[in-house]
C-alpha cells in the first residue's frame, strides 16, 4: 500500500512535451500549428548536402530528405499550399537543381521567401515557386559555378562546367522575370565581390532586376500562398 511501482518495459515513463520542447527548441513555450491548417512550410538552411557527406559541424539541409519530404507534400491531400524559407549559402549543384525542379513540378501552389541570403544554388530554389519574396535586408550572391578539389585542367573541365552552368542560367530565367544577359552580366561581375566574380543584389535589388517578385516579409508570403490556395481551389472546381 503507497509504494510507488516502478515502471516496467510494459509501463514505460511518459515523456514531458516540455522536456522535449528544451532539448529540441531550447525554449519552454512552443507555437502550435492549428490542427485545421492546410499550409505546409519547408526549410532549406545552411549548406544544401548533395551526394558527399559534410563534416558534422556544418549546418546542412540534406536532399535526401527534403526529396522525399517534397513528395509526401505532394500526394497528401491535407496540404493544400507550400510556404518554402530559405537562408542558404549554396552547395551542390545537382542537388539544389533536383530540388528546384521538384518544387517547380508541384501541382500545388508554393511560394518561398528568402530570409537573410538565398545564395548561389539557392537562387533556382528561391524562384522555382510560383511567387517569391525576399526580406527588405536579405542578400543574394550569384556567381559561376565552381569546383573544389583536385581538378584535371583539361578543356574538358571547363566544357563541363559551362553545360552546367548553362543549366542553371536556363532553369533561373524559366521560372523569374530576369533577362538571361541580365543574369549573366550579374554572374560575372567583376568588382562586386572581393577577390571574387559575381554579385551579391540585396532586397530590393534583386526585385528591380526581376529575380524575385516582391520585396516583404513572413505576413505577405502567407497571406499571397492563400490566395494562391483560393485560386486554385476555384480552378479545380471550376475544371470538375
Amino acid at each position: 500500500m503507497g509504494e510507488e511501482i516502478e515502471p516496467t518495459e510494459e509501463q514505460p515513463k511518459p515523456e514531458s512535451s516540455l522536456m522535449e520542447s528544451i532539448q529540441q527548441l531550447g525554449q519552454t513555450n512552443v507555437p502550435q500549428l492549428p490542427k485545421d491548417t492546410s499550409i505546409h512550410c519547408l526549410t532549406i538552411v545552411g549548406q544544401i548536402e548533395g551526394h558527399i557527406q559534410l563534416p558534422p559541424q556544418n549546418k546542412t539541409t540534406k536532399y535526401e530528405h527534403v526529396i522525399p519530404q517534397i513528395v509526401a507534400i505532394e500526394q497528401n491531400p491535407d496540404i493544400k499550399g507550400l510556404l518554402i524559407v530559405l537562408n542558404t549559402v549554396g552547395g551542390d549543384v545537382e542537388a539544389g537543381l533536383a530540388i528546384s525542379e521538384m518544387l517547380a513540378s508541384l501541382s500545388k501552389p508554393t511560394v518561398s521567401i528568402v530570409l537573410g541570403g538565398g545564395h548561389s544554388i539557392g537562387v533556382p530554389i528561391a524562384v522555382s515557386c510560383d511567387y517569391s519574396f525576399i526580406a527588405e535586408t536579405a542578400t543574394m550572391t550569384i556567381h559561376p559555378i565552381r569546383l573544389t578539389g583536385l581538378v584535371i585542367g583539361v578543356p574538358q573541365s571547363f566544357e563541363y562546367l559551362d553545360k552546367m552552368q548553362e543549366r542553371v542560367v536556363k532553369f533561373v530565367t524559366k521560372h523569374s522575370d530576369i533577362r538571361e544577359e541580365t543574369f549573366k552580366d550579374l554572374m560575372l561581375a567583376k568588382g562586386n565581390l572581393t577577390r571574387d566574380i559575381g554579385t551579391n543584389v540585396v532586397g530590393e535589388d534583386a526585385v528591380a532586376s526581376g529575380l524575385i517578385n516582391e520585396v516583404g516579409g513572413i505576413g505577405k508570403a502567407m497571406k499571397k500562398l492563400n490566395e494562391l490556395v483560393k485560386e486554385n481551389e476555384q480552378n479545380g472546381k471550376m475544371i470538375q
